[in-house]
């Protein structure tokens, strides 16, 4: 049995967990959101909080387990607490702001890059060069933020680019000048 599905999911107090058009719904202070299940795993509302069962023991059903698990313990977090990532930018004139429902980029380019932000999903530039990307889906937050450091990946010679902030950037060390006794 998967170590991870068999646990119980504890659902805090003010969310609400139901069974909607063949998945889950989770509305909590934070919105609602929504997740097929796969047929292979059912899921029953107990006191001590929602359990996962398998319907077989097939391939299959063995595999979705876990996930199942994982992926409704993602929405009761994200509905009660929310999910956050934060980007720094790094380089000279390199700056991010919002405007309207767009993030606006200077990254280097001869043009500013404009990136829609989704809906669920706030982004906060707490400076020019530190956004703050929040909201309660984990996947939309983390799909966003990869998309916006893919515009700019930081590079390994000066470190200049989008990069999470607490990433860490494997330096190289570069040409160096002049070499000795050669012409």
């Amino acid at each position: 049995m998967s170590r991870i599905g068999k646990r119980p999911i504890p659902v805090p107090s003010g969310v609400h967990v139901t069974a909607k058009d063949g998945g889950v719904e989770v509305k909590g202070p934070r919105g609602t959101l929504f997740q097929p299940l796969l047929p292979a795993v059912s899921f029953m509302v107990e006191p001590s909080g929602v359990v996962l069962r398998r319907r077989d023991e097939s391939r299959e059903s063995r595999a979705t387990h876990g996930l199942s698990r994982s992926l409704i313990q993602n929405m009761v977090t994200g509905v009660t607490e929310g999910f956050r990532k934060q980007l720094e930018i790094v380089g000279v004139g390199y700056k991010a702001e919002i405007q309207g429902g767009e993030l606006v980029l200077a990254l280097g380019y001869s043009h500013p890059v404009r990136v829609p932000i989704p809906k669920g999903v706030t982004v906060k530039a707490e400076r020019p060069t530190l956004l703050t990307i929040e909201g309660a889906d984990r996947q939309a937050v983390g799909e966003f933020a990869a998309e916006v450091r893919s515009l700019r990946k930081p590079e390994p010679y000066k470190g200049k680019g989008v990069k999470y902030t607490d990433e860490r950037i494997r330096r190289k060390v570069g040409k160096s000048g002049a070499t000795a006794g050669g012409k």
